[in-house]
């Protein structure tokens, strides 16, 4: 069973997607149920969660509705106004649908290194306890001191931090103050992590999986086999990876792994956190 615990779907305007710039534009195209579906195929991927890319309303209800079509996505992690007096009634109405099943702010883009200390948006985070929906923690190494004091002040409200929080990777360096601050975040045993988007944090011309091997090590021996979960980050990954290719290089990285903490890394960790049921294998008629 292998799960994308994150991916992206949007229909390309520019005007909606003013972060993809020249510099990105093969993403300037449509990533619809259709390019998923053939994702799907030619890697092998059985379930998707769906992640939002903008900060709309209307986008999570798009998403949802994308959801309710296609088998392949299993979960949708959207958007809500935390810091808004009207986020209970967002809330309300999306947490009715059966396949959302969590929200997400992008804080990397927030100019306040501390915006996690928010009082409003804090309060609104409050809302999210005893729902069985994942908060997702999308920051730079620079907001990790933040994460960590936010993670504490919401333990009833699981937490799944993105891209391993996004380190800039260069072969033969490693930064110790987003290490120091990755490991502290860890011993929060309600955040999970996803080991996804690193192929586009890497500054050098080329890259393999030895250039990606020291982050994998720091969010095993961090997260644990039971708390860090596949994701492709698709198709933002286009700009330095092909979705096989990075594939390709986290099978490699988890090969020294014994079978069950495989299954675990790539599906039955996201299925836990996510709450999704995994389809039982069809049964096989013993022969005589």
């Amino acid at each position: 069973m292998l799960i994308d615990s994150h991916h992206h779907l949007w229909s390309y305007d520019p005007l909606e997607y003013p972060w993809i710039d020249e510099e990105k534009s093969v993403l300037k195209q449509d990533f619809l149920a259709k390019e998923l579906g053939e994702i799907a195929s030619v890697n092998g991927v059985e379930l998707f969660i769906t992640v939002q890319a903008r900060q709309s309303l209307t986008e999570t209800r798009d998403l949802l509705a994308i959801a309710s079509a296609c088998p392949l996505v299993a979960g949708v992690v959207g958007w809500a106004a935390f810091a808004d007096v009207r986020v209970a009634a967002s809330i309300e109405e999306f947490a009715g649908h059966e396949k959302l099943r969590g929200f997400r702010h992008v804080v990397q883009d927030e100019p306040d290194e501390r915006f996690l200390d928010n009082a409003d948006f804090n309060r609104g985070i409050d809302l999210l306890a005893g729902r069985d929906l994942v908060f997702e923690l999308l920051v730079y190494p620079k907001q990790l001191p933040a994460a960590i004091d936010f993670a504490d002040r919401h333990e009833d409200v699981p937490m799944v931090l993105d891209h391993v929080a996004k380190p800039v990777i260069r072969a033969g360096e490693m930064d110790q103050q987003w290490e120091r601050n990755f490991r502290e975040l860890a011993r929060r045993p309600h955040v999970a992590c996803k080991f996804s988007g690193l192929a586009t944090e890497v500054r050098d011309e080329q890259w393999s999986a030895e250039t990606i091997r020291p982050y994998w090590d720091v969010a095993l021996e961090a997260f644990g086999s039971d708390r860090l979960m596949y994701g492709s980050d698709w198709p933002v990954c286009l700009l330095a990876s092909t979705y096989s290719r990075w594939l390709e290089t986290v099978r490699r990285l988890v090969e020294p792994l014994r079978p069950a903490e495989q299954d675990a890394f790539f599906s039955l960790n996201a299925a836990r956190v996510y709450g999704i049921t995994i389809p039982e294998p069809p049964a096989t008629e013993s022969r005589r």
